[in-house]
């Protein structure tokens, strides 16, 4: 007989256990390796079926176990000595108070559609949610105060298994926050604290905010699961990437909107401070900014004098290199929430602007989300420096009349949470042999590791994932056919000692999940070869409304099934933070072949390398920038080939080639110790090359000096003397907007060269601009020159600003020199574009004028 309802009960823990309770309830746990093992030590078993779930551990272990360990001395000291830890890494000085100024901001919204802090809690999807909750982490190892906003989703994602024919199948079980470490914002009265949205037609959605401690971060997770909405508003938050349009939009409009009114009530009703700046992470949260923008205008500023502040106080990142990646709505549907209560004093024609595609080449009517995080923010960059480069030509119509290199949007690479990531194993090694637990400070060209250490740890972290790989596949089969027993190859499947290729990841039809299927019997004679087999170890969760994406996976699992090649290759399902802990390390080869340039920057491929495992990739996102030819392998990309099947062909023919013969011959050349001396030494300079880089410590400071800090310099200073430079800006931007079309090179002199031109000349520029309506100051005019190619393009152009010279009328003479420090081809123009110190980028208005 079902249940027709379910709950957790907490455990009562005897008063010596105390610890444990808040050991429990701060995530700190998901990273901090003591912690973890004191938790698997009260059970071992239990620990595992829990899947490292430490409430839910304690939930289950019977009385006389707790009983046991309430009376074990040594125990219950080293619980309390665990949880004094803990109070000193809350409360200590870390790296960003040490090392940032005292007026560094006193705390930073940091808002995201889903977070990947650990398996126990799991409100993600893939690479965004991982990245978000390794930010969280980063950020509280280093002190840096932020405030995590996001939604509590009922049922997660979904969970991922594969039927008999090779279809993924989805499946939404129904969370219980009860047994989750969560806690309820409450008023002083015990009441819990809610926040509430108008809707059109009179009505409101309500949410109350659950609060996750994230070691030293605040998490806020507004669920709209509650008696005070009907059943249609109940289930706004019922699923992470569910349901359509308008459920989405009211997901977003709940995660922005009603995040800033949570952090708001965060505030009044703890010592928590206002944040000073907010990063928009990805384009869903993007309504948080108009929302600041209602409650300045209540403050007695304009709307347009209310966006200077914002955008100062606002870092956007965008995590899609493709259009189909965005969240557009059609713009009657914006139109119908907005024209209500919803924000006091924003009118909807200013909300409707700030998404509108009244580009070249948008889609009039609609509604873009990465658009409007755009024109709220004014620092935005990508996750790679590639994507970086994607991202200016996907957005530079924003940007009329600027080359790509002048879009504003700047990149700061992805990194990885590396005591989450890095398998303990490596961890010891480093303990032992380097004696610092920090992997990615160590020193891997130490002779105190040798070769044979690291190769004994890189087989153990492989022998582990073939364990685990046998047991889900177990568990699997016995899913599909209860009470049959595991099948004899089940045993067998895979070996701990040959070369392993690892590739997990969403499965939209870019990523190209199938590309090493491309050539069936080729492939099998690698994984098949009789002196150097190699094996390979899948996952991935397609979009359950991506047909194409399911089609990928059920191609690549019937492969898998047949008979000869089953124990070589599988596919393992619902794939997890859980599966990935064991994944990334247990890999020799970390394989990922998207079409470049779609993937932002991929860090499946980070994790297994903090872990000495090799990455196989096309040069695209991360790999683009860090690949040196020692720390693996690249796919040439074939973008020259003529079609999408001809580009496929000579990319696996190119994935083939380098594993047969490069890969595989290394792997398997070995001494007389059986260790590959070769491989061992790509090990150990990936170790000591990639991890300080690919470490999210490192993508934290990076976001802190050179968005987080500079914008709260730039909110503060607008913010100023009640909002005079806010007005004055926004005035001035007016001015300059409506000026614009009669800004003007009338003409350009140039002399001071011979007629052959030397390094070392100095060429003279003199510029007569029309600037009607404005004054020299509101104006930079510039020489921009560089190498003059094909087409006279200027290639890696530089730039030198002219100054006026004579006369306060029209046009105004601006001059200057430039200097010719290297031979070759040379081409030069001329730009004007605004000037105010406000501004963050020259282009940030758009606004250009070249000579013709």
């Amino acid at each position: 007989m079902k249940a027709i309802r379910r709950f957790t009960v907490r455990t009562v823990l005897p008063d010596s256990l105390g610890a444990l309770e808040e050991l429990a309830t701060n995530l700190r746990w998901s990273w901090h390796l003591p912690t973890r093992e004191l938790f698997e030590f009260i059970s071992p078993e239990m620990w595992e079926s829990s899947e490292h779930d430490p409430i839910a551990l304690l939930g289950e272990i019977e009385p006389d176990r707790l009983a046991e360990l309430a009376g074990n001395g040594e125990f219950v000291a080293r619980a309390n000595a665990l949880r004094d830890d803990l109070h000193r890494y809350l409360g200590e000085p870390r790296w960003y108070q040490q090392s940032c100024s005292s007026d560094a901001p006193k705390a930073i919204g940091y808002f995201s559609p889903e977070f990947g802090i650990a398996a126990a809690l799991p409100q993600y999807s893939g690479g965004l949610g991982i990245l978000a909750g390794d930010h969280l982490k980063s950020a509280s190892d280093l002190g840096v105060p932020i405030i995590g906003v996001g939604l509590f989703y009922r049922s997660g994602y979904f969970a991922q298994s594969i039927s008999p024919d090779g279809w993924q199948e989805e499946a939404y079980p129904v969370l219980d926050p009860d047994g989750l470490p969560l806690s309820v914002l409450r008023h002083p009265d015990g009441t819990a604290a809610q926040v509430a949205l108008a809707l059109p037609g009179g009505g409101a959605l309500y949410a109350r905010i659950w609060q996750v401690a994230v070691g030293r971060i605040p998490l806020l997770l507004l669920d709209t699961d509650i008696p005070e909405n009907d059943d249609a508003m109940r289930s706004v938050t019922d699923r992470l990437y569910g349901g359509g349009g308008e459920h989405r939009l009211l997901q977003e409009l709940l995660l922005g909107i009603g995040g800033v009114r949570a952090i708001k009530l965060l505030s009044e009703l703890t010592d928590t401070e206002v944040p000073e700046l907010f990063h928009t992470n990805e384009g869903h949260a993007g309504f948080l900014g108009l929302e600041r923008i209602s409650d300045l205008i209540g403050e007695g500023l304009s709307f347009n004098e209310a966006l200077q502040v914002v955008r100062a106080g606002t870092v956007f990142t965008t995590h899609t290199p493709v259009p189909a990646g965005i969240d557009r709505f059609d713009s009657a549907l914006i139109e119908q929430y907005f024209s209500t209560d919803l924000l006091p004093g924003v009118d909807v024609g200013d909300v409707l602007a700030l998404g509108a595609e009244n580009y070249d080449g948008g889609t009039p009517n609609t509604f873009n989300m990465a658009v409007m995080g755009l024109r709220l923010g004014q620092r935005a960059n990508g996750v790679s420096r590639l994507h970086g480069e994607v991202s200016r030509g996907m957005f530079g119509a924003l940007w009329p009349g600027f080359d790509n290199v002048d879009v504003p949007i700047t990149s700061v690479t992805n990194g990885v949470h590396a005591p989450t990531w890095t398998d303990p194993s490596l961890v010891a090694l480093a303990e032992e042999r380097l004696g610092t637990s920090d992997t990615t400070l160590a020193d891997w060209s130490s002779p105190a590791v040798g070769d044979g250490d690291l190769w004994r740890v890189r087989n153990g972290m492989r022998a582990q994932l073939v364990k685990d790989a046998r047991h889900r596949v177990a568990k699997a089969w016995g899913v599909q056919n209860p009470g049959v027993g595991d099948p004899a190859w089940v045993a067998d499947m895979l070996d701990p000692e040959v070369l392993t290729i690892g590739f997990a990841r969403r499965v939209p039809t870019y990523k190209r999940l199938t590309l090493m299927l491309h050539d069936p019997e080729r492939l099998r004679s690698i994984l098949l070869d009789p002196e150097r087999p190699v094996q390979i170890v899948i996952a991935g969760k397609s979009h359950p409304a991506d047909d194409e994406g399911k089609r990928l996976i059920q191609r690549l699992v019937e492969f898998a099934q047949e008979p000869d090649v089953r124990k070589r290759m599988v596919f393992l399902p619902n794939y997890d933070i859980g599966m990935a802990q064991l994944l990334y390390p247990g890999t020799d080869v970390w394989l990922n072949n998207p079409l470049r340039p779609l993937e932002a920057c991929g860090t499946s491929g980070m994790k297994a390398a903090l872990n000495g495992s090799l990455n196989l990739s096309i040069l695209d996102g991360w790999w683009a920038e860090f690949y040196d030819q020692e720390n693996g392998w690249a796919i040439p990309s074939a973008d020259s080939a003529g079609d999408a099947a001809e580009r496929d062909k000579l990319e696996a023919d190119s994935l083939y080639d380098l594993i047969e013969h490069q890969i595989a011959p290394r792997f398997y050349d070995r001494n007389a110790e059986g260790v590959p001396v070769r491989w061992v030494e790509a090990i150990r300079h990936t170790l000591k090359t990639l991890s300080p880089e690919l470490s999210a410590d490192r993508m934290v400071r990076e976001y802190v000096e050179r968005l987080y800090l500079p914008a709260a310099a730039a909110a503060r200073t607008i913010s100023a003397d009640a909002f005079a430079p806010a007005r004055a800006l926004a005035e001035w931007k007016t001015k300059v907007t409506a000026a614009w079309p009669r800004i003007s090179v009338s003409h350009v002199e140039s002399g001071g060269v011979d007629a052959v031109p030397q390094v070392g000349d100095e060429l003279q520029v003199r510029a007569h601009v029309n600037i009607d309506g404005l004054s020299p100051d509101d104006v930079a005019v510039e020489v921009v020159y560089g190498r003059a190619r094909e087409g006279d393009q200027l290639e890696n152009p530089e730039r030198v600003e002219l100054v006026a010279t004579k006369g306060t009328g029209n046009p105004v003479q601006f001059a200057g020199t430039v200097v010719l420090s290297r031979a070759g081809s040379f081409g030069y123009n001329v730009r004007v574009v605004p000037r105010h110190p406000l501004l963050a980028s020259p282009a940030e208005l758009g606004l250009i004028t070249v000579a013709n």
